[in-house]
């Protein structure tokens, strides 16, 4: 006999839905979360954008995941009453070049199972968004952005009311596979202790290959890399200018979709993310004042109204990436360590965006995995 039964690391929004999902189904479920609550990190520290599946390559995991999640979102929302804005989102060409590049974005759109995206024209663009510079555009409605505090609440609510057990300022240090279970050592502030698990389910985001590794078994492709994105908040009245969610068309070899205006539930706008490179692993939160400037060249092209003195540093969040500098793009990874010798062990590494877009069908795919 195990002490539980199923053990998730990391209670941020995916370790949430994960928990609140498997409650449904299996007792002795358990969360365990270095910090003091939940969605301390990664996914407090983002635009709250609920993604329609645009860009991801067609049949991988975060397509697939984004597009079914996105409904499940939805519909999640409206059934507990969380806050949501189905504003839509424009993504806008600026000059006869980028308008090229606009069917190639649609046509990878419907690829993925986006349905409801379109061209606008020069006017309807202007009609959307007066205050937006475009020579045409491609309009998403399903496209919006959520209250993740409260999703993430609801979760936790839902997780404890099905008989999970959230225990948190518990760092793990180690899992150990012994015979048919799990051992996870873990540091709170009353001292070490340690505890027996038939599964783990490893959602600890930033930290998620620290604690594969942990396991003993390392695989160099699990190494993550972290990038930070940066946010600058409009002000001077300037955040009633825009209305829905409006992106560049993303420039070529970049690692993120470009600076872009998000609008948020308590009616304010902000640019962001840009792509910082963190070498070192850090995890370090303060907005560089000197990027401005570059928030101004990129975001003024589609943004004509915006001044310098309109901004100022806002939040920043870090994006717990499969790739560093250089490198091709990577899906997440969701996967039942069996076949290295961990069955039981089950890693979500990478869990970047669209995460939190596609966090309840990460949750189902990972029940999936357990009940098979």
């Amino acid at each position: 006999m195990t002490d539980t039964n199923i053990t998730i690391i990391g209670a941020g929004v995916v370790g949430l839905a994960v928990a609140a999902e498997l409650s449904k189904f299996h007792k002795g479920v358990m969360v365990l979360e270095k910090h003091k609550s939940f969605g301390q990190e990664t996914s407090s520290r983002n635009s709250e954008v609920v993604h329609s599946g645009i860009y991801y390559p067609e049949g991988s995991l975060k397509a697939k995941l984004c597009v079914e999640g996105r409904e499940l979102l939805y519909n999640y929302c409206i059934k507990h009453n969380i806050l949501f804005n189905k504003c839509g989102k424009l993504i806008v060409a600026t000059d006869k070049k980028e308008a090229e590049q606009l069917p190639a974005i649609l046509k990878q759109s419907q690829k993925n199972g986006v349905s409801d995206g379109h061209f606008i024209d020069k006017q309807q663009a202007y009609d959307m968004e007066p205050n937006v510079l475009a020579v045409s555009a491609l309009y998403f409605p399903s496209t919006g952005i959520v209250d993740s505090h409260g999703l993430m609440k609801q979760l936790e609510t839902e997780a404890v009311i099905n008989g999970a057990e959230m225990a948190y300022n518990n760092s793990v240090v180690s899992v150990t596979k012994e015979d048919n279970y799990y051992r996870i050592c873990v540091k709170e502030d009353e001292g070490d202790f340690s505890f027996t698990t038939n599964y783990v389910i490893n959602a600890a985001g930033l930290n998620s290959d620290i604690i594969s590794n942990s396991t003993g078994f390392i695989n160099p492709d699990y190494k993550l890399h972290y990038w930070k994105g940066e946010y600058f908040a409009i002000g001077n009245g300037k955040h009633k200018m825009v209305s829905r969610l409006v992106y560049p068309v993303p420039q070529l070899n970049i690692t993120g979709l470009g600076v872009h205006a998000t609008i948020d539930l308590n009616g304010g706008l902000k640019l962001g993310p840009n792509t910082v490179y963190l070498p070192d692993k850090i995890p370090e939160y303060s907005v560089d004042s000197s990027h401005l400037k570059d928030f101004m060249a990129s975001a003024g092209r589609f943004l004509p109204f915006l001044e310098e003195n309109d901004l100022h540093p806002d939040q920043s969040g870090i994006r717990p990436k499969l790739q560093k500098p250089g490198d091709p793009v990577r899906d997440f990874i969701i996967k039942d360590e069996g076949d290295n010798g961990l069955p039981g062990f089950i890693n979500l590494l990478g869990i970047e965006s669209p995460g939190l877009t596609a966090s309840l069908a990460i949750g189902k795919m990972v029940s999936g995995i357990i009940s098979n």
